[in-house]
């Protein structure tokens, strides 16, 4: 699953026509317009009505500039069978949006020395949890450009319904589960939805929130995901589900929450829209904490990376200025969560309460780096742990925590 906030789906042909047709202006061989303009290439993995959005952009950066054109190239859900193509035949986009790190690390640009060159206030606009989603090794690969952290999403009406006071931000586990189950028994609806085969991805924030993860710093899973923390977290999502108070959905529980049928979830600011496109009478929440500790949110993060192999990497950094700068950051807000202090600041984004939380979890949530960033085989990794996670949470299975924990732990 990729680290976006845009959702992916398949490019039209008459677009990628279009878009493919606006870069025959480029001469490979020198990298060069046939006007003379430095030519850079700027791939992008969104579709549809964004990538509309991003071409307007794309255009008022030309129009501002004698001396470089960028040309848009969108891939669509094409994005990574591209990306690798193109790094393997030396034929990769000058600039790119990127998330997996781990996986294309070779083929991009390290970029400290050119942040570096911009000077501290530069790198201090941009919240700094977020260095680390677009970092590898100490080394930084990509700029932030959007991300979204987790939040607790509640129905405010089954809570009125059920008289029971709405969460607040120093709500615990236990406080959501007393809720759940009094909103489960007033109503009838079940209090709180999450995903019977989640991203093991997403999922290991409740580890973090808990004091334990998948792996240890070197990407040793035995210790951690069968410690006793992790089976603590794991037993308590499968006991409220087998207490009837709480689903665990086929998807991610936004369609329960939207139809009024789970009073509450965790999820990232992408349902934000379409929940105040219907209307719903809902709230946001920071996650509920483990007595004692504080809780952590994973981050869905993109950045915008520079190939190795660019002719032209000053051009390139100028565009990548452009596009994770304040202007940009701006002009995208409702598409993403804008990365700046300075953007948060000026459009008074942290007195929208439907967004404040996702930016208060993203400053509790510094110092974690996900497993997929430690674990070199993380794609099979990730495949057996959302297998294993399923036998947990799946009603017709039931497996036995402790089992199936020491298990993923010992196939590594």
């Amino acid at each position: 699953m990729k680290r976006k906030i845009a959702v992916m789906c398949v490019l039209a042909l008459t677009g990628t026509m279009m878009l493919t047709a606006c870069g025959n202006k480029k001469d490979n061989n020198n990298g060069k317009t046939s006007d003379g303009k430095t030519a850079i290439r700027f791939a992008t993995w969104d579709v549809a009505d964004d990538v509309d959005a991003q071409q307007k952009l794309v255009d008022k950066f030309n129009e501002e500039h004698d001396d470089i054109e960028v040309t848009l190239e969108a891939y669509g859900s094409d994005f990574d069978t591209k990306i690798s193509a193109g790094m393997g035949s030396g034929d990769t986009p000058d600039v790119m949006y990127m998330w997996n790190y781990p996986a294309y690390a070779d083929g991009l640009e390290p970029l400290d020395e050119y942040i570096d060159k911009e000077g501290d206030d530069y790198k201090n606009d941009f919240y700094s949890t977020l260095w680390n989603y677009n970092s590898l090794d100490g080394t930084t690969y990509g700029i932030p450009v959007g991300f979204t952290t987790h939040s607790l999403f509640y129905n405010k009406d089954l809570f009125a319904q059920a008289g029971v006071e709405e969460p607040t931000d120093d709500w615990t586990w236990s406080d959501l589960q007393a809720a759940a189950k009094t909103i489960e028994e007033k109503t009838g609806q079940k209090g709180f939805a999450f995903q019977m085969k989640p991203d093991p991805y997403d999922f290991e924030m409740y580890l973090w929130s808990n004091g334990t993860a998948y792996c240890d710093e070197d990407g040793q899973m035995a210790g951690q995901i069968d410690s006793k923390e992790s089976q603590e977290v794991f037993k308590m999502f499968q006991d409220m589900e087998k207490d009837g108070y709480a689903i665990a959905t086929e998807k991610n529980g936004t369609d329960e929450f939207r139809a009024g049928t789970a009073a509450m979830y965790v999820y990232g600011s992408w349902s934000i829209a379409s929940l105040n496109e219907d209307g719903m009478n809902y709230g946001v929440a920071k996650i509920p904490s483990f007595d004692g500790k504080t809780s952590v949110s994973i981050l869905s993060s993109s950045g915008l990376s520079i190939s190795k192999d660019s002719k032209n990497k000053d051009a390139a950094w100028e565009f990548v200025k452009y596009w994770t700068g304040e202007e940009c950051n701006k002009a995208r807000i409702g598409m993403e969560l804008p990365v700046l202090n300075s953007v948060v600041e000026s459009e008074g984004i942290m007195d929208e309460p439907e967004y404040a939380p996702f930016y208060e979890m993203l400053e509790q949530s510094d110092g974690h780096t996900p497993a997929s960033f430690l674990i070199e085989d993380w794609s099979e990794i990730s495949e057996n742990l959302s297998l294993s996670v399923e036998q947990i949470f799946n009603p017709s299975s039931y497996m036995d925590v402790k089992d199936v924990l020491k298990e993923a732990a010992d196939a590594q």
